[in-house]
């Protein structure tokens, strides 16, 4: 059993981590940055959670980028192939499942 309390978590670099859990080849951890990712597609489905902050996700439909804006308690799902990127305005904290060793 452990209680993580998010807004306590302050990473040395942009991304850090802090594994949660894994189950059954499913991980999750939660990250802090301060800086975009990059583009990627993950090897499997992604969801992504916003704790703290705000994150300007972008991503390819039909080979068209699109930009939504996430705030606080907001979730993007990201199907098998979908390339994708997230931008932090500022501090973000986010929740990350997603499957073990995935990019």
């Amino acid at each position: 059993m452990k209680i993580i309390r998010s807004k306590d978590f302050t990473g040395s670099r942009a991304w850090e981590a802090l594994d949660i859990a894994s189950m059954n080849g499913i991980t999750t951890r939660l990250h802090w940055t301060d800086q975009p990712y990059r583009w990627h597609v993950n090897d499997g489905e992604e969801v992504f959670v916003v704790l703290d902050g705000q994150v300007q996700m972008h991503y390819r439909e039909k080979g068209e980028e699109q930009i939504v804006l996430l705030e606080v308690g907001d979730i993007f799902y990201a199907s098998v192939g979908t390339e994708h990127v997230a931008h932090p305005l500022g501090v973000a904290r986010v929740l990350v499942v997603e499957s073990e060793g995935s990019v």
